[in-house]
């Protein structure tokens, strides 16, 4: 397995991968235009992707670092390489490379519901901070805000 940063928004089999993943593990998925423009346009974006041994992506992680902060955007795993260490894997690489880049906080919004997620989140010491009701749809659901601040990104 090895883990990668996208940096060419035009590589049409990666961008493609991303697109399928986020399909797959999201019910309001951001649209193949939308991420070929954070990766165009953004300085702020940075999107990594963990692939398998035969090169499948598998896992990716799409986030903002601003000034002294990460924000992620959005983070999924292929539905059959869940529960295998991967979501750890990738976002232990995104706050090491955001530590990197000045980054001493981080903060993400989950669904209230997404268990498997919060107790990632959880391991890697994010702590739901405040709550935004009604904030998903499809269905409507509460978006709990988390943070991870005080010391070092790195795990």
């Amino acid at each position: 397995m090895t883990i990668d940063r996208v940096r060419n928004p035009n590589a049409d089999a990666e961008i493609d991968a991303i697109v399928a993943l986020e399909e797959e593990s999201f019910t309001n998925p951001w649209s193949r235009e939308t991420l070929v423009w954070e990766l165009t346009n953004s300085d702020a974006t940075r999107v990594y992707v963990l692939r398998a041994d035969d090169d499948r992506i598998v896992a990716f992680c799409l986030c903002w670092v601003i000034v002294d902060e990460l924000h992620i955007n959005t983070l999924a795993v292929a539905p059959t390489e869940r529960r295998k260490g991967l979501g750890t894997a990738l976002m232990a690489r995104v706050l090491a490379e955001a530590a990197d880049a000045g980054a001493v906080k981080a903060t993400l919004e989950v669904r209230a519901s997404n268990t498997a997620a919060l107790a990632l989140y959880a391991r890697l010491g994010f702590l739901v901070k405040a709550e935004r009701p009604g904030y998903y749809t499809n269905p409507d659901e509460d978006a709990l805000i988390l943070w991870r601040e005080g010391g070092s990104l790195r795990l």
